[in-house]
């Protein structure tokens, strides 16, 4: 089966789709990180914050690339897709703005304002027991029997060349804004799931400043991506727990890897203490809300003991900010 690979060209083509619908997200500078990271004069900090789209995550971008990529094909058929959460809100909200009607399978477990938002934009919710997962394969089931009872059309929430090309836009906006600057970015640090989010934006980043050194970010108990590249080939994590319920995918998608194993050349693995604590910093220091899995780049950044030295400055992704209330303050409230 040949694989079509993205290309800066599909990130390029996807720019314009995404602009119909959302304006570029902020890239904010953090003099706060400057000095905690103990920069040189001159170098610079930049978060850029996914929690400001209409879903409160980067997901939004490669679900309405996907959407409006697979509009005519969809027709008046239903849009099927598994999720954690914050995919979910973004593919209902590209239903909405498509006319399409879209069904989500999501953990019973899923943060409740991932549920409410989800609904909020039309969609249809199905759950299933994450933590018996790994031992029924009930969420692939579920979304399979969708597609095949209802005549569901089936979307990817990371595995998808059009969902990292949608993805990849965030990264244009990011050496765009940079480069009108003059500036330049000598670290990336970038979460790695399923790996949508990372391939798009790693696309993106070394065609824009080929030398920047792009740094994969994971849960220590869900680091199959660093276990991937010590290998060489994808690796799965069969039971993959974490705080960061967006980032508990068992292995990279087979879009993701060639652009991933090819770009990214360095993977962290983060313990939970560590993206509590800088859940806990960004809130007190930027007045910023994020979810474990928006967070734990910032963790990565501020405790990986990864040497910072070089020319040029370092972006931080912040890729969302769907957390309960309850939770948050409990994870703040315990470090």
């Amino acid at each position: 089966m040949h694989m079509p690979i993205t290309t800066m060209d599909d990130v390029l083509k996807a720019e314009p789709v995404i602009r119909q619908h959302l304006s570029p997200v902020p890239l904010i500078r953090s003099y706060a990180l400057e000095k905690m990271l103990g920069l040189k004069a001159g170098r610079r900090v930049w978060i850029k914050d996914y929690g400001w789209t209409p879903v409160g995550s980067y997901k939004l971008m490669g679900a309405l690339n996907w959407m409006h990529a697979h509009c005519d094909e969809i027709g008046s058929r239903p849009v099927a897709a598994h999720s954690s959460g914050n995919f979910a809100s973004g593919i209902s909200f590209a239903g909405m703005k498509y006319g399409k009607r879209v069904i989500i399978v999501m953990p019973e477990s899923a943060p409740k304002v991932k549920f409410e938002l989800t609904r909020s934009f039309g969609a249809e919710i199905r759950t299933y027991d994450i933590a018996t997962d790994h031992l029924t394969g009930v969420r692939d089931r579920l979304t399979r029997e969708i597609a095949d009872n209802e005549k569901a059309f089936q979307a990817s929430p990371y595995d998808d060349p059009h969902v990292i090309a949608g993805a990849g836009v965030g990264g244009l906006e990011i050496v765009q804004d940079l480069k009108q600057q003059g500036r330049s970015i000598s670290h990336f640090f970038c979460q790695v799931s399923g790996g949508g989010l990372m391939a798009g934006h790693a696309l993106a980043i070394a065609d824009g400043f080929p030398d920047a050194r792009i740094i994969g970010v994971e849960p220590a108990g869900a680091d199959d991506f660093r276990q991937s590249l010590a290998a060489g080939e994808r690796v799965r994590v069969d039971k993959p727990q974490s705080i960061c319920d967006g980032l508990l995918s068992y292995d990279v998608g087979h879009h993701n890897w060639p652009i991933l194993q090819k770009l990214v050349r360095h993977s962290v693995a983060v313990e939970d203490l560590a993206t509590q604590k800088a859940m806990k910093w960004i809130y007190q220091t930027h007045g910023l809300r994020s979810e474990p899995s928006g967070a734990i780049a910032t963790a990565a950044a501020l405790g990986s003991g990864l040497n910072l030295d070089g020319e040029g400055d370092i972006v931080i992704i912040l890729s969302g900010r769907n957390a309960d209330e309850s939770a948050f303050q409990k994870w703040i409230g315990e470090v």
